[in-house]
């Protein structure tokens, strides 16, 4: 098949504000230049999160990442450099090599839309109007690709969506033992909730002082009365003892001789 084109941004033109991102995207050329994409791709990330804003460094990064036969990670690095895109020149220029990475992926669908709108910011690209009819003709020579890339994409949502909901019962599961693990440690102090529910003694309110003064004095008035019972009790049983040794011993009416 054939090779795609890269379109490359003159690396120099553009003056970024930060030194430091300047620095990093200076050194990230040479690198590129030198073909150590890997190397290159480093700076341009360190280039590219200084001046966010930019569309330079993540363009260049996702050109690094492409030159790495890493098609998908190169289709996500040029989606983000478009948004930051301004320029007719530079979103054709993107547009143009976002296609041919979705070209290398065999997203013919993609890679149409692509370089459609590559065409849209530069209709008179020879280069991007004939990668836009090999992804034309591509994408109607193989008509179950479509079916099959929105297959794969759907197997991947739902296995997202399948380990989501497993974390979510494992998070739920953990809860639980959690809170199991809590009540089982308060049965074994002693301080279980439902024991204390159960308990009306701790359920009661406190009472006021008046009615505690009340019921000390009703309580010291029981006691008085219980120890002058216990006293006449004891006066009663002393005069019965008494009446007992004064009388006289009745005869057996047995006879000793």
């Amino acid at each position: 098949m054939r090779k795609y084109l890269l379109i490359i941004i003159g690396f120099c033109t553009l003056q970024l504000s930060a030194q430091s991102a300047e620095k990093a995207l200076t050194t990230g050329n040479k690198e590129y230049n030198n073909r150590k994409y890997s190397q290159a791709e480093s700076r341009y990330r360190i280039a590219a999160s200084k001046e966010a804003k930019s569309s330079l460094p993540a363009y260049n990064k996702a050109n690094a990442i492409y030159r790495q036969y890493q098609s998908s990670e190169s289709v996500t690095a040029y989606q983000q450099a478009l948004k930051n895109a301004k320029t007719k020149e530079e979103k054709h220029k993107i547009s143009h090599n976002l296609g041919n990475a979705l070209m290398n992926k065999k997203d013919y669908a993609g890679a149409v839309e692509a370089y459609k709108n590559a065409l849209r910011n530069n209709p008179n690209d020879e280069e991007t109007r004939y990668n836009f009819a090999l992804a034309k003709q591509m994408q109607k020579d193989n008509p179950n690709q479509n079916k099959d890339n929105k297959d794969n994409k759907d197997n991947k949502d739902n296995k997202d969506q399948k380990d989501k909901d497993k974390q979510d019962q494992k998070d739920q599961q953990d809860q639980k033992d959690k809170q199991n693990n809590k009540d089982q440690k308060d049965q074994e102090k002693g301080d279980d909730p439902k024991d204390k529910k159960d308990d009306p003694k701790k359920d009661q309110a406190p009472k006021d002082p008046q009615q505690q003064k009340q019921e000390q004095s009703k309580q010291q008035m029981e006691n008085m009365l219980n120890a002058l019972d216990n006293k006449e009790k004891q006066v009663r049983e002393r005069l019965q003892n008494r009446d007992k040794e004064g009388k006289p011993v009745k005869s057996s009416g047995t006879k000793d001789w």
